[in-house]
């Protein structure tokens, strides 16, 4: 398998669950800007969008989206528990937390990604988003992880969007200060999360820490 990745984006997610499950990927780093790999080839002749992550099967079949992705991942090894069985309602549940993720979190960063174009538009942006990681605080009052006792890859695809509210690189150019420091039951499960082994070797790997 390929991972393709820009490091730090949402890519970390499927890079932290192949770790979580002991899977063996090569690694292509992404230029987000030129769009090529690190040995120069053309990242759009691999993923027509253009953005990550991407994961390329040993058999040349491409998967494209996150949420995705990484469910793929964890059905490899449903032993790990990382995804609930197929036809269960903790697998319907977990896809409702990579959905809310994926359009109400994910996409609420667009506008401050992109400040000038969203205009004035962000004084209604960054609120929402605030108030989506406020009521993700509150799911998080009585359990450790999303989805109850256990780490799935949830937790990941979160872990990678939650990085970003606060990351230097991104706040000095980007605007996207969100700030978690009063949200405690976030910033507990953020520092637990953050100390897993599989999610330390993604970070080192990406050369984030």
């Amino acid at each position: 398998m390929k991972l393709y990745y820009i490091p730090a984006s949402c890519s970390l997610s499927p890079h932290i669950v192949l770790n979580e499950l002991g899977l063996k990927a090569t690694l292509i780093k992404v230029d987000h800007k030129k769009h090529l790999t690190e040995s120069g080839d053309d990242y759009f002749k691999v993923n027509s969008f253009g953005y990550v992550p991407a994961l390329e099967l040993d058999d040349g079949t491409l998967l494209r989206e996150g949420p995705a992705i990484v469910q793929y991942l964890g059905d490899l090894k449903p032993e790990l528990g990382l995804v609930p069985t197929h036809g269960t309602l903790g697998r319907y549940r977990l896809q409702e937390w990579l959905s809310f993720l994926t359009s109400e979190v994910h996409k609420g960063y667009i506008p401050l990604l992109y400040p000038t174009l969203a205009g004035q538009y962000l004084d209604t942006a960054k609120p929402k988003l605030e108030k989506r990681f406020a009521w993700i605080n509150e799911q998080l009052a009585t359990r450790p992880y999303l989805m109850g006792d256990s780490f799935t890859v949830a937790d990941a695809y979160l872990f990678a969007l939650t990085g970003w509210g606060q990351a230097a690189w991104l706040t000095s150019y980007y605007k996207t200060d969100i700030h978690f420091d009063h949200l405690h039951n976030l910033r507990a499960w953020y520092d637990r999360v953050k100390v897993r082994p599989a999610v330390q070797k993604a970070l080192r790997e990406e050369g984030l820490v």
